[in-house]
């Protein structure tokens, strides 16, 4: 079954999915290898990750479509990207999905924000008309090619605008065919319930963000709530920054790594995590070794 069926059928189940955020080969593997049945292909974690850079809008189109190939490649596990505006006009849009689709992703999110666009959870944030919107809605419609490739509408109007706002454009990127709504930045629980009253029989995301604007609740909150599909969006390149610092602040205090080995992967655990066995025995069998080692 192929990524993106598989990913319709994981929303049709009466319990929630969820989709930890990953930016690389390594945490795509990683998540899947934990036993999550979807990956987030976080955008502000890819910032953070190839950039070094916050979640302003410096990442490119091509930079992201290229992680996501890497990603999508490295597991079998479905996965959704975030495409962040489209990367400009309906028609940059419908590149967007193309591209993304052809990358492996089984679905992609985009959001109304001005370019250049900014976290979620960032202040000065600014939204294009929502009748601009529906056209990218509409535009990405027109240009996927496996009708199961997931297209999800985000609206940052709750922070810019208010919720009520957020939930009329919601309405509108429903009404042009959006498969899904992600409401950013609701500010409480019964502000989650009011988008579930808003938009009955529509699929809904909700995304932890500890410490942001939003509640951060549980896979099983969220899903008593309506909420389908989460993200762990950033929480895995967080975890990765914390460990980093603190691993580099010792190793260059101490000059040494000796009292950080029970915080390191070891070298037969390193080699499990990448299936270097795996790789020995594809070289063995197609570089003539294993023909060799038989005769």
């Amino acid at each position: 079954m192929g990524a993106t069926k598989r990913l319709r059928e994981l929303l049709r189940r009466d319990q929630p999915l969820v989709a930890a955020g990953a930016y690389d080969g390594l945490s795509a593997r990683m998540a899947a290898q934990a036993g999550f049945e979807a990956i987030y292909a976080s955008g502000s974690s890819i910032a953070a990750s190839l950039l070094g850079q916050p979640d302003v809008g410096l990442t490119t189109f091509t930079e992201m479509a290229d992680q996501v190939r890497r990603m999508a490649a490295i597991t079998d596990v479905p996965l959704v990207a975030d495409a962040d505006t489209g990367y400009g006009s309906a028609v940059n849009v419908m590149r967007t999905v193309r591209e993304y689709e052809r990358a492996g992703a089984a679905g992609l999110h985009i959001e109304d924000q001005v370019m250049p666009k900014k976290c979620g959870h960032f202040e000065g944030k600014a939204l294009v008309p929502a009748e601009e919107m529906v056209g990218k809605v509409r535009a990405a419609i027109a240009a996927r090619e496996d009708p199961d490739f997931l297209l999800i509408a985000r609206t940052d109007a709750r922070t810019v605008a208010g919720l009520p706002e957020a939930i009329r454009r919601a309405r509108m990127y429903v009404a042009a065919g959006a498969d899904a709504i992600f409401v950013e930045t609701p500010r409480s629980v019964d502000e989650y319930r009011e988008i579930r009253r808003a938009l009955p029989d529509t699929l809904l995301i909700a995304d932890v963000t500890e410490g942001g604007k939003s509640p951060a609740l549980s896979a099983a909150e969220y899903h008593g709530l309506g909420f389908q599909l989460v993200f762990f969006s950033a929480s895995a390149i967080r975890a990765v920054m914390h460990t980093l610092g603190e691993f580099y602040a010792q190793a260059r205090a101490e000059g040494t790594t000796h009292g950080l080995l029970p915080r390191i992967a070891g070298f037969e655990e390193r080699n499990r995590i990448l299936d270097l066995a795996g790789m020995q025995e594809l070289d063995r069998r197609f570089s003539g070794t294993a023909a060799k080692e038989r005769g």
